[in-house]
């Protein structure tokens, strides 16, 4: 038996207990206290899992790239055939389709405007969106438009057919990242099994079908693509190649951007890294993008409202975003007093966080262009500093930064945040919605169940690395 078999099949059993557990609730079969305590063991065991495959990964026990991939696709593979898990975003780019399918602007109605109240596909849509219009990019829009004309009014086709565009950008990441790691130097389980084979690309790319997977894969592999032209003598189809294809990822999300400010950084630093260089440099990815975006829109025939609509998703007061804590705490003292001060103090705190992110992408732009931190570090600081300063923070934006972060982070105490963080947010939203009650019940009762058995996984040999005189004695045999 293979060191690393134990903690792949508990992480199978985990997945598919959550799959499940999730499939059998929305038959209404199991229901209550119980059903999330089942969802919330499910969701344990894998992380569990995960846990223990990261400490035969990073003790180098004969963990391979290959392997790694496989226990990827045997833990998502429950997760395909459930109903959408932890968010219902699904549910708007379903009925977004359907709007640009009847030949309306995605980006000027929203679902209850375009489809009309009584329709299913915007009933199934949250109550924030559903007069909301698109925030995305003219790629995805275009991919909305054509899902929405294949399956029609099928909700669980189409459900099917935006996991399969996640489960395409999880392929890409793939792809890209053993490759980011051999230009970093590091072995390519260590980002493998942090930036990919963690829960949250199980929770919210595969079983929430997030738009962030395509852009992800998108964004990665473009970056390898375009700093692997510049090794040597600039290829400069191979650049432009890599370019195009980080702008496809920004028409997605627009966070895939931040890319192109690192590969033009790498360019202006290539060619001596002077101030000049530099604009020059960052005029040519911006002209790239902007000649992306317009032959996509022009093709899609979507128009270009998509540019005003951007800022859509911040409508939202998101209580994990750090810029909003002082809203909310002002706002919790303002009404002792019967002052409304939520509103204004987020506003504000929202302006502090742009203007920190923009120094910060200054800042490490800075860095990368003196040679003082790696292109993948620079990569990964902007998109830490654009998720953690943003307006919205969710748990599947984390993976933005933490796979070009998983690429470039040595062993220490850095990487060991990021570890944490991926655990903790991980477990931030519960699988199955309920009453407060029952929540908090269920929680407990899961807890206490994964509690035996990460006391049993800490005992067992069966989950340990190696000792080091066993693998110097396998080696040699």
């Amino acid at each position: 038996m293979r060191r690393g078999d134990p903690p792949r099949w508990l992480g199978f059993c985990g997945s598919s207990l959550l799959a499940a557990t999730t499939v059998a609730g929305s038959l209404g079969w199991f229901t209550g206290s119980a059903a999330i305590a089942a969802g919330v063991t499910g969701m344990g065991l894998v992380l569990l899992a995960w846990a223990a495959l990261g400490r035969l990964v990073l003790a180098n026990d004969g963990t391979a790239p290959g392997p790694l991939k496989s226990t990827f696709l045997l833990w998502a593979a429950p997760l395909l055939v459930v109903p959408p898990l932890f968010s219902g975003d699904v549910h708007a780019y379903l009925a977004q389709g359907e709007i640009a399918a009847r030949g309306l602007d995605p980006y000027a109605v929203g679902p209850n405007q375009g489809l009309g109240t009584t329709n299913e596909l915007a009933q199934a849509v949250s109550g924030y969106w559903r007069d909301a219009p698109s925030p995305y990019g003219p790629v995805f829009s275009g991919l909305q438009r054509l899902i929405a004309h294949l399956v029609g009014d099928q909700r669980i086709a189409g459900v099917l057919c935006y996991r399969l565009l996640a489960v395409a950008g999880v392929a890409l990441l793939l792809w890209a990242v053993p490759r980011l790691a051999a230009r970093a130097g590091v072995r390519a389980e260590i980002p493998l099994w942090l930036g990919v084979l963690n829960p949250l690309v199980l929770w919210h790319f595969v079983a929430g079908a997030h738009n962030d997977a395509l852009m992800l894969g998108l964004m990665a592999s473009g970056t390898a693509i375009a700093l692997s032209a510049m090794d040597g003598r600039v290829r400069w189809w191979r650049l432009s190649a890599g370019v195009v294809v980080i702008a496809l990822g920004a028409d997605v999300k627009v966070p895939a951007v931040v890319a192109l400010a690192v590969v033009g950084t790498a360019l202006a630093r290539r060619f001596g890294g002077k101030l000049g260089h530099l604009v020059l440099a960052g005029g040519a990815m911006v002209g790239a993008v902007a000649a992306v975006s317009a032959a996509v829109s022009a093709v899609t025939g979507l128009g270009f409202g998509w540019l005003g609509t951007l800022g859509t998703s911040s409508q939202l007061n998101s209580w994990m975003a750090p810029t909003n804590w002082p809203g909310y705490l002002a706002g919790g003292i303002g009404s002792l007093f019967g002052l409304h001060l939520t509103g204004p103090v987020i506003g504000a705190g929202r302006i502090v966080g742009y203007a920190v992110i923009a120094c910060g992408v200054a800042v490490v732009i800075h860095r990368q262009l003196r040679g003082r931190i790696s292109d993948l570090s620079a990569l990964g600081l902007m998109l830490a500093v654009v998720v953690a300063f943003g307006p919205v923070v969710q748990p599947w934006y984390l993976p933005w930064a933490a796979v070009p972060l998983a690429v470039c982070l040595p062993a220490g105490r850095a990487r060991t945040v990021l570890i944490g963080l991926v655990a903790a947010f991980s477990v931030l939203l519960p699988p199955l919605g309920g009453k407060p009650g029952e929540l908090v019940l269920g929680y407990l009762g899961g807890v206490l169940v994964l509690a035996a058995v990460a006391l049993a996984v800490h005992r067992s040999r069966l989950f340990r690395p190696a000792l080091p005189e066993r693998r110097l004695q396998e080696t040699r045999y």
